[in-house]
């Protein structure tokens, strides 16, 4: 598919990029997308939950009354877990909630992503920008010309930007990302892909065929 580049005013450069079909025209595989988010969203979890057992909450060790002839029923010492201040029983404890993904339905859920965006003309390419200093407010300005100003943009660049980066991160409705560092929870948690005309071309440059 053919997508015009943009400049940062949002005007035609008439320069034009070739996003290869075989990642923006693929049939989009939801179930993958679900899987791929599910296992982004678990590895984020800290998993430090933590509950003390009654091995280690605070109390005497010693049996409360004799085991027979009470009348009453069977105790232990005051850190039983059916006491106040009792240890708890099955509690959680520190454990990691990553699981493991194929490669394949990694990509595949990437690809996916990139197609449903590629579908829902929510694609936009841009020149390369470059920013001498810091500028929220050039950024701000050059989404409202894209058009752009009042969706979740992810902008996707080649590589890292020191003062672009400085410039977006206090635009609450923008994110960038290395197009290295591209994930699936990060394309379908935005309205609108923003990629650079460098980022854009690296896509073309890997699906055509290596020659001998």
């Amino acid at each position: 598919m053919q997508i015009d580049v943009l400049n940062i005013k949002g005007k035609k450069t008439g320069r034009s990029v070739s996003l290869p079909d075989e990642v923006f025209g693929i049939e989009p595989n939801d179930h993958v997308i679900y899987l791929a988010v599910k296992q982004y969203l678990a590895a984020q979890r800290q998993g430090t939950h933590k509950v003390k057992t009654r091995l280690e909450v605070k109390g005497s060790s010693k049996k409360l009354h004799k085991q027979k002839g009470t009348g009453g029923s069977r105790k232990g010492n005051i850190r039983n877990p059916l006491y106040k201040g009792g240890g708890t029983i099955f509690g959680p404890k520190p454990r990691d909630y990553d699981f493991k993904l194929n490669r394949k339905v990694k990509d595949l859920a990437k690809m996916s992503a990139l197609a449903h965006k590629a579908k829902a003309n929510a694609i936009v390419v841009v020149e390369d920008i470059r920013l001498e200093a810091p500028k929220t407010k050039q950024v701000t300005g050059m989404l409202k010309d894209l058009k752009v100003d009042d969706k979740k943009a992810l902008f996707v660049l080649p590589e890292y930007n020191d003062n672009l980066y400085l410039s977006m991160r206090n635009v609450p409705s923008v994110d960038a990302v290395l197009l290295a560092d591209i994930n699936t929870y990060d394309l379908m948690n935005a309205d609108v892909l923003v990629l650079s005309e460098t980022a854009a071309k690296v896509f073309s440059e890997e699906e055509q065929p290596v020659q001998a």
